[in-house]
């Protein structure tokens, strides 16, 4: 079952990112690497032809209250983002009266290799399972996105199964899924 989500007044720091809600003025960061042939489709959406396409993009973040905006320390640019989204595929009939939800995240390819979207998703898992009480995690990669697993499984989640999934650009891909459980809720 999906949990209620509302990341619209939360603030959560790394030792190198701040985790917090989307603001109009992110819209030039994200449109610097949304525009990149390599960031969209990884997460199986179009790159952005334009800033307006991201400004819309942001609206709709924060509108949507689930995703946070990574804004590196260092140089307060907006870097990626992690979604707290709904579930989409379950990994299995006994996690249907659980409270969980589905992870999903993008980082700027200048950024990629650091160990920053290890370091956000950790955070990420730590405010779910602490703060809010979910039972489980889920995320999942396109098989052929092995950066998305390696953060997976740096991440401890396990493999559940592999399922085929349609993207934003209607093209169909086979997606792997995997499952973290709140280690309080499953003694």
């Amino acid at each position: 079952m999906n949990a209620r989500i509302d990341v619209s007044g939360v603030r959560l720091e790394t030792e190198r990112l701040l985790l917090r809600p989307w603001r109009m003025e992110d819209a030039e960061d994200m449109y610097a690497y949304a525009q990149t042939e390599e960031v969209g489709p990884m997460a199986g959406w179009v790159p952005h032809r334009s800033l307006e396409e991201s400004k819309e993009i942001v609206g709709m973040f924060m509108r949507g209250n689930i995703t946070f905006a990574l804004e590196y320390k260092e140089t307060g640019k907006v870097i990626g983002s992690i979604g707290i989204e709904e579930l989409s595929v379950l990994p299995g009939k006994e996690y249907e009266p659980l409270l969980g939800r589905e992870m999903g995240y993008v980082l700027s390819k200048e950024y990629w290799g650091r160990g920053l979207m290890p370091e956000a998703v950790r955070r990420v898992i730590h405010y779910c399972f602490e703060e809010l009480s979910l039972d489980f995690l889920t995320v999942s990669h396109f098989s052929w996105n092995q950066q998305s697993r390696r953060v997976i499984e740096k991440c401890g989640f396990h493999f559940c199964f592999s399922y085929t999934c349609t993207t934003n650009t209607g093209k169909e891909e086979e997606s792997w899924l995997y499952v973290l459980k709140n280690p309080s809720c499953f003694l």
